[in-house]
């Protein structure tokens, strides 16, 4: 999939766990999951407007694209 997840990325810059965003957002856990070991296949924009909100990112920090080659 050229849409890859960086959300475990920016975690660990922060040093924050999963079950702390999702506390923190109400984004539940296997969302977060899924989006951390990059194997979600669609998201919500308000899921990634919450997740922005919380880590103080663009949704560029969040989603990097890859051209298939």
């Amino acid at each position: 999939m050229p849409v890859r997840s960086m959300l475990s990325v920016r975690l660990g810059e922060r040093r924050l766990k999963i079950t702390e965003v999702a506390r923190q957002t109400g984004i539940s856990r296997g969302t977060l999951t899924r989006l951390y070991h990059d194997e979600a296949d669609r998201v919500d924009l308000d899921v990634l407007a919450r997740l922005c909100a919380a880590l103080g990112c663009s949704i560029g920090d969040l989603l990097e694209f890859r051209p298939e080659t």
